[in-house]
């Protein structure tokens, strides 16, 4: 063999290694891709993914899905160069810059929590949604989100626990917990009375001291709701506030009589405040690909989404345009009954 022939395959060899080598080099950026979706009137595992229990419940037809974005990537996990060029070729896939899931300032299993806590968070926001739209009296209360572990109120107050006194005085939002923490001492016992578990139970909690001195117990509490009959979710390993509006929807109708769908195969996505307005997502390309893919036809999209929606609704999906929790519902009744005005995005 001549040395020129030589050198050229030592060339070719050590450049196909080389594009390998890049190809599966590391890089900061995060693919996200169309998610499972859930009908929010079936099941899960054989859990309903809405479970009303202590009011009367109909039978109902069609599907109110809710729809999910995947990812791929992250701090730790990071996806490879070829990974992204694929992504960027795909028009049902998108590529972000790794700081857009997982902000610097956090960390992934940070990200994670509050993932779930806003899914938590979504789900009585919803449920407050609903049943104010069917004029159901629910109550604000205070409601512990979290307890730092190591703190004296670690294992004794627990996420979910409704605050309603403390030392016998009722609470109406969580500055006037603080409030009442505060007045003690480090060292003295505080008695938070709590409800949301089998029955209101008195919790007496020791403060310690915070570095400025002051008496704390080291819990997060927030604003939320008591019900007067209880709704539990199933959702499995599902984050994010998005599924609000499908969420108010399932509620609405597993309480009142016959289909909201027609029957129909309905899927949809947006954030939900108690008021019943419906807010802008993330991933809405994405997770109108994962709805058609689910076999849905009709998509619920906020308002704010529709701009981007449009240039990419998949063939065969119809976009339904909402502002409302009652907006949704009224369009949803004019495609049940064939009269009555459908708002599209445009």
């Amino acid at each position: 063999m001549s040395r020129r022939a030589l050198t050229l395959i030592v060339a070719g060899f050590l450049t196909l290694t080389l594009a390998v080598g890049g190809a599966m080099l590391p890089v900061p950026y995060v693919v996200l891709s169309p998610g499972p979706t859930e009908n929010t009137l079936g099941d899960i595992k054989g859990k309903p993914v809405i479970n009303v229990q202590g009011r009367e419940t109909f039978a109902t037809t069609g599907t109110l899905s809710l729809v999910t974005v995947a990812y791929q990537g992250g701090p730790g996990n990071r996806i490879g160069l070829l990974t992204a060029l694929r992504g960027w070729f795909d028009s049902t896939i998108a590529v972000v810059p790794e700081e857009t899931i997982f902000p610097r300032e956090q960390s992934v299993k940070e990200v994670e929590e509050q993932n779930t806590a806003e899914m938590a968070g979504s789900q009585d926001t919803a449920t407050a949604a609903a049943l104010n739209q069917l004029k159901v009296s629910i109550e604000d209360v205070v409601k512990v989100s979290s307890v730092d572990k190591g703190t004296p109120a670690d294992g004794k107050l627990l996420p979910g626990d409704m605050i309603v006194a403390v030392d016998g005085t009722p609470t109406a939002d969580p500055d006037s917990v603080v409030t009442a923490v505060q007045k003690h001492k480090p060292g003295d016992k505080i008695v938070f009375t709590v409800d949301g578990r089998s029955a209101k139970t008195d919790v007496p909690v020791v403060a310690a001291a915070a570095k400025d001195g002051k008496a704390v117990v080291g819990v997060r509490m927030g604003m939320s709701y008591k019900f007067p009959f209880k709704v539990d979710f199933s959702v499995g390993d599902v984050g994010g506030p998005s599924a609000g509006l499908m969420f108010s929807l399932g509620i609405y109708d597993k309480l009142t009589p016959g289909p909201l769908t027609g029957g129909k195969a309905i899927a949809g996505t947006g954030t939900m405040k108690p008021d019943g307005e419906v807010g802008p997502i993330g991933g809405i390309e994405q997770k109108m690909v994962g709805a058609r893919k689910a076999g849905a036809t009709i998509f619920l999209t906020p308002e704010q989404n529709c701009a981007a929606a449009v240039g990419a609704v998949p063939d065969g999906l119809r976009l339904v345009k909402v502002q409302t929790l009652d907006g949704a519902i009224k369009a949803l009744d004019a495609l049940r009954t064939g009269s009555g005005a459908v708002p599209a995005c445009s």
